[in-house]
């Protein structure tokens, strides 16, 4: 049997930070987890997004519209939640990248249910994300992570 890891329950505390630099990058890619890639309102990503974002993820083309185009493609539109409801175990920030943690479950052959963990990591220039990384093989469809809740 897996046994999902641990997810935080108090964002606020993952958000907090006595660096007001720190806590502004996690609070903007927070944010943008939420509306855009939760909620799917990919006519806001501009909000958060650089327009010459650079993106390392195999299956999403580059720049904002990349982007864009990636989240309208692979995700409805949702209501905005408050707070991510997608499984988080963390949230840090150093210099100007924030990293995110998730819990991921999965299927295996058999049908039996497994957990494994989901990184992203982004670069904060200008108050906007510029890049991004996560562990997408190009092998792989392209998801919609809020499908992976515990």
């Amino acid at each position: 049997m897996s046994v999902p890891p641990t997810v935080s329950h108090d964002h606020p505390a993952l958000l907090a930070s006595p660096d007001p630099k720190l806590a502004a990058n996690k609070r903007l890619v927070y944010d943008m987890y939420r509306i855009v890639l939760q909620a799917g309102h990919a006519d806001r990503a501009h909000e958060f997004i650089a327009s010459d974002y650079i993106q390392h993820n195999p299956n999403a083309a580059q720049g904002l519209a990349g982007l864009v185009d990636y989240v309208r493609s692979s995700r409805p539109e949702r209501e905005i939640q408050d707070t991510l409801d997608l499984p988080l175990v963390h949230l840090m920030a150093e210099g100007d990248h924030v990293a995110t943690t998730f819990v991921r479950p999965e299927k295996d052959a058999a049908g039996e249910t497994y957990y494994s963990s989901w990184f992203d990591l982004y670069r904060i220039e200008n108050g906007k994300i510029a890049e991004h990384w996560d562990p997408m093989l190009k092998s792989d469809p392209k998801i919609d992570p809020n499908t992976k809740k515990l």
